[in-house]
């Protein structure tokens, strides 16, 4: 019964006292062996030539520029008939996507010959080190955007971060100064085809017998409220092809464009069944196109005079907040942290190295497995 229970005992494996009793067994190397191999770790750290980090911090513009939000931050007009839009998204993750772009990052390495100091062959190998040591992360809360840098030199680092931001002004200026030009052309065209739209209505009205005495007697106030709401229908449209330009058609925007159009058609649609009289048709018709040209030719002025300060007007909404300096102390490698995690992870796989050491012992000492070993012996001699 003894032998019985002595033989359970030992094939129920080891125990949390065998445990023990190998750890206390093998004290001296689980000690020494770790704080041998923390030691060296610790010298090889010494021969790793250190790393800095510089940082810089600087504020995005809080309003875009471009053409989809100039056009939708100026309904005005549009939004006193339909109800107003709402507001756009932050542009903080285009400006991380700008500074992400290939464009800044070959502007980063040509101003410091990065491609000789990375010892790369080829550009995209030069941009792959170089993303691998710049990180560039939008504050969930604050809206700033951080830039961290890192390189052998300290002053290298600190010209690193704060040349990003200085590649981001050049792209985000020719971007923006691409963009003013091209609307300003757009609504210059527009602008005066509305212009000759207008002499001529004005033409016709007046060959229709308009007087003072006409205005008191017909429905002035819905003429005009009709071309108003044609006028912004139209300048919705040539806006919604602007947009277009730029934007894919699933962007927001357009949506958002969309449905105000939809919006302005219907309230045409209704003030379309409000007829005059029928001796007055001709007068009325004349009148509400010649209000119509003439709202129509005021929008795309204020327009056209947006784009064009939008072109003269140099970017400087990129403020930096706090500008990258050479870091005083190394950032990598962390000696002591190196230490320290070589020396437990040397520990873990000694004892574990023990544990399996023992168990095997037992495996081959006990008699039921002698077979199983003597197989397998010879199985490792017939591979070697």
């Amino acid at each position: 019964m003894q032998v019985t229970a002595h033989t359970e005992r030992e094939d129920a494996g080891l125990n949390l006292l065998d445990l023990l009793a190998i750890m206390v067994r093998h004290r001296r190397l689980l000690v020494a062996a770790p704080l041998i191999a923390g030691v060296c770790a610790l010298g090889a750290t010494y021969l790793v030539t250190p790393t800095f980090t510089a940082r810089t911090t600087f504020l995005p513009p809080q309003q875009q520029q471009g053409a989809a939000a100039s056009a939708l931050a100026s309904l005005s007009s549009i939004a006193g008939l339909v109800g107003g839009a709402p507001g756009l998204r932050t542009p903080g993750d285009q400006y991380v996507a700008l500074l992400q772009s290939v464009t800044v990052a070959d502007h980063v390495i040509d101003r410091f010959h990065l491609m000789a100091l990375y010892q790369a062959k080829y550009r995209f190998e030069a941009r792959s080190t170089l993303a691998s040591s710049v990180r560039i992360a939008l504050g969930k809360k604050d809206g700033l955007i951080s830039i961290e840098a890192d390189a052998k030199d300290p002053a290298l680092a600190a010209d690193i971060a704060n040349e990003y931001v200085t590649g981001l002004r050049a792209l985000t200026g020719r971007l923006q100064l691409t963009e003013a030009q091209q609307r300003r052309a757009f609504y210059q065209v527009e602008l005066e085809r509305t212009g000759k739209q207008l002499a001529l209505a004005q033409t016709a009205l007046q060959n229709s017998g308009f007087n003072a005495g006409a205005l008191k007697t017909e429905p002035r106030a819905a003429a005009d409220a009709y071309a108003r709401l044609q006028a912004a229908l139209t300048d919705g449209e040539v806006r919604l092809q602007a947009l277009r330009r730029s934007l894919a058609e699933s962007a927001p925007e357009i949506q958002q464009q969309l449905g105000v159009l939809a919006g302005l058609r219907e309230q045409m649609q209704k003030a379309g069944q409000q007829s005059a009289p029928q001796g007055d048709v001709d007068y009325i018709g004349k009148y509400r196109e010649f209000k119509y040209q003439e709202t129509l030719f005021d929008l795309f002025s204020k327009q056209f005079e947006m784009a064009k300060l939008d072109e003269s007007h140099d970017d400087t909404l990129i403020q930096i907040v706090d500008a990258a300096t050479p870091p005083e102390h190394k950032s990598a490698p962390r000696r002591a942290i190196v230490a320290v995690t070589t020396a437990l992870l040397s520990g873990a796989l000694i004892a574990f190295a023990l544990v399996c050491r023992n168990l095997w012992r037992r495996a081959t000492e006990h008699p039921g497995n002698a077979g199983s070993v003597a197989r397998l012996s010879a199985a490792w001699r017939r591979t070697r």
